[in-house]
């Protein structure tokens, strides 16, 4: 059984404790250089290309940011259009709201069938709404059979990146997750197991194949979801995926709205963004697309939830709709010099680092304080947004939804301090002859912002021991033009 984000706390506290943790640091900083060291090389291939007549990167990134804004301008006609044609291919199209909904109809396939396990490819939306959960308490097991997966899925433990979800474990902890748990749920893990990657990739991969042999019913999510052929498309790197979706007699594939793609040729520009921005890859090795049922020819009984949680809230959002664009590539989250420090669990979601931190206000809203804190997880360096091959100006949208919270907390009983200095500010500057008052006692003021650090009220000392402090002059601009008339004298 997997853990669970609900109950965390807000980011300030989580970090603050991530940042304690040097192991966790040392595998987030080596994780991270490595595929951004991958996608790097693979960029440049791109923009080298460009005297051969090939597209530059930019052109990539504009071309896919294109097509998903594309898709989501018309988000309403497209879903339509997707669903006539997943039912003329055979599926059964079901509308969730919610996530109760969602996995109520995931669950119900199961009971159906007499299933008591079913076997998952990865999945950000099946973890964003809490399936295996659900399914747990209908008796249902839900195995993860991607590899990062799995050691999380093992480890009771929690997903900290969209695509390495054990990024925060090495490959010693996980040799030691496979020994002590393996067991339990199925095949052990052989007892001279080493720490080689080959090898722990091996005990996995025995681990899984009686699960996928056996299993009646799989579960997957969409990369893609082409409105016109009614296809789902899912890439992955190991083969698992390929093995759900093929091996089952029966498919469900929860896709949320934000997934369609409005014709297939316009898969093109988002199979060449992805696997470059996500793993460094020119393509991914497996890459699955089905329109609902084949005879003969793999699952004979195909479901899509097509789910909201949110979505049409994010939509409503005229500067934070373009979140909507991710292809959960995890670019963002390789290049943030905040993830890279405090990991994905500081976070508090399936969907953590820059991403995270934009998606999960517009997709729930204000009024948490976990939530609320989000849009502050940032230095708007801005980095996201160079790497992001969809061109969603994440910057934009955490200053857009900063003013979001402050503005739900505008009628609060007992003001915060950040909202009370503003509004002596305010006052200030809302006459002149009162902002003179406050320049001439900034003046006096040099000496005790100098010892701010030793401050006993609260936060204070923290806050001036982050930042620089310049020190006010003497004489104010104003004053100065008036000794000097206006500067002639």
């Amino acid at each position: 059984m997997t853990g669970t984000f609900v109950g965390m706390p807000a980011f300030p506290s989580a970090a603050r404790e991530a940042l304690a943790d040097t192991q966790l640091r040392h595998n987030l900083a080596h994780a991270t250089g490595v595929i951004r060291g991958k996608r790097s090389r693979l960029v440049e291939e791109v923009d080298a290309d460009v005297a051969g007549g090939g597209a530059g990167w930019e052109e990539l990134r504009l071309a896919g940011a294109a097509v998903k804004q594309r898709a989501l301008d018309a988000l309403a006609s497209h879903l339509e259009q997707l669903e006539a044609s997943l039912t003329a291919a055979g599926a059964t199209v079901h509308w969730a709201r919610d996530a109760a909904e969602a996995n109520a109809v995931v669950a119900s396939v199961a009971k159906a069938h007499g299933a008591d396990e079913v076997v998952k490819v990865k999945s950000m939306v099946t973890a964003e709404i809490g399936l295996n959960e659900a399914l747990a308490e209908e008796g249902i097991a839900a195995w993860e059979t991607d590899l990062a997966e799995l050691i999380v899925q093992l480890g009771d433990d929690l997903p900290s990146h969209i695509l390495v979800p054990a990024i925060h474990r090495n490959r010693a902890e996980i040799r030691e997750i496979f020994l002590r748990k393996m067991a339990a749920v199925g095949r052990p893990a052989p007892a001279d197991l080493t720490d080689e990657p080959a090898v722990l990739a091996a005990a996995a991969r025995e681990h899984l194949r009686e699960k996928f042999l056996r299993a009646k019913v799989g579960v997957s999510g969409a990369n893609f979801a082409v409105a016109d052929t009614g296809t789902l498309v899912v890439v992955e790197s190991e083969g698992n995926g390929r093995m759900c979706l093929t091996l089952p007699e029966v498919l469900v594939s929860v896709v949320g709205i934000e997934k369609v793609v409005p014709t297939f040729a316009e898969l093109d520009p988002l199979l060449r963004l992805l696997p470059r921005s996500s793993t460094g890859e020119r393509m991914n090795p497996y890459t699955s697309t089905w329109s609902g049922v084949t005879p003969d020819d793999g699952p004979q009984e195909v479901h899509v939830v097509l789910l909201d949680n949110g979505r049409s809230r994010a939509l409503a959002d005229d500067t934070g709709r373009q979140a909507l664009r991710c292809i959960r590539c995890s670019a963002c989250l390789n290049v943030c010099p905040v993830y890279e420090r405090t990991g994905g669990h500081a976070y508090g979601s399936v969907y953590p680092g820059p991403i995270g931190a934009i998606l999960n206000p517009l997709l729930q809203g204000t009024g948490d304080e976990q939530t609320d804190s989000l849009p502050y997880a940032s230095s708007l360096c801005g980095a996201c947004f160079e790497a992001c091959p969809v061109r969603i100006d994440i910057p934009e949208v955490l200053v857009h939804l900063r003013s979001k919270v402050v503005d739900s907390h505008r009628g609060d009983r007992v003001p915060k301090p950040e909202a009370l200095a503003m509004k002596g500010a305010a006052w200030s500057f809302a006459d002149a002859s009162r902002l003179g008052l406050v320049e001439r006692a900034a003046g006096f003021s040099g000496p005790f912002l100098k010892r701010l650090r030793r401050t006993p009220l609260p936060g204070a000392a923290a806050w001036a021991d982050a930042r620089d402090l310049p020190v006010p002059p003497k004489e104010s601009f104003r004053a100065w033009w008036a000794r000097t008339d206006g500067g002639r004298r």
